[in-house]
C-alpha cells in the first residue's frame, strides 16, 4: 500500500467509527464550523475530496446522499477513495499547486487527509463525542498548520486562532491554532 493510502485509511478508521456511531437525530446538531450541521461537515468533506480527485482524473462515481444517512454516504465515499488511491499512478500524478510543483498524493496528505482530523473534532463536538485525537494525529495537525504558513487563515481553510489559557491541554491548543475552541 502506498504511504497516501495507508494515512489516508489510518485517518478513515477512527473518522468511520465515529460517524457510524453518531445516532440519526445527532445529525441536524450545529458544529463549530458556522452555519454548518454535523451532517453538513460529512458533506464538506465528501465534496472537498470529490472535487480535488475529480480536478486530476479521478472518477469518483456519483455523489452520494449525504442527507439520507450522513455515515453511509461517507463510508461509499471513503471505499472509492481508497481503491482510487490505491492505484499508484494517482498520488504521483505531478500538478502545479499552490505552493508548487507538487503530486497528488503529496496534496491530498497536506490538505484532505488533515482535514479529516480537523472536521473528526468538528462532528464529535457537535454530537457531545470523543474525538479521540491521538498525539500522532495532533502532531499531523500541527505539521498541516505549519505547512500551510500564512495561507491557514486564508478564507475555506482556518478561522483566526483563538486564545486559551495558557494551561491548556495540548488538543486545545492545537485546535485554538485552527481557529476552534474546545
Amino acid at each position: 500500500m502506498n504511504e497516501t493510502a495507508a494515512q489516508f485509511a489510518a485517518a478513515d478508521r477512527p473518522l468511520t467509527a465515529l460517524l457510524d456511531g453518531v445516532p440519526a437525530a445527532a445529525w441536524s446538531s450545529v458544529s463549530p464550523c458556522e452555519g454548518w450541521t454535523a451532517a453538513d461537515v460529512v458533506g464538506h468533506l465528501i465534496d472537498t475530496q470529490r472535487d480535488f480527485l475529480g480536478t486530476h482524473g479521478v472518477d469518483a462515481g456519483p455523489a452520494p446522499e449525504v442527507a439520507a444517512d450522513p455515515a453511509a454516504a461517507w463510508r461509499v465515499h471513503a471505499a472509492r477513495v481508497a481503491e482510487a488511491l490505491a492505484d499508484d499512478s494517482v498520488p504521483a500524478r505531478e500538478f502545479d499547486g499552490f505552493f508548487g510543483r507538487t503530486t497528488v498524493g503529496a496534496a491530498f496528505l497536506q490538505f484532505y487527509v488533515w482535514d479529516m482530523l480537523g472536521h473528526r473534532w468538528d462532528v464529535a463536538r457537535a454530537v457531545g463525542a470523543d474525538p479521540a485525537l491521538t498525539d500522532g494525529e495532533l502532531d499531523r495537525m500541527e505539521a498541516g498548520a505549519d505547512s500551510f504558513g500564512p495561507a491557514l487563515y486564508m478564507d475555506g481553510i482556518c478561522r483566526p486562532a483563538v486564545e486559551v489559557p495558557e494551561d491548556a491541554d495540548r488538543a486545545t491548543r492545537v485546535l485554538a491554532r485552527l481557529g476552534r475552541a474546545a
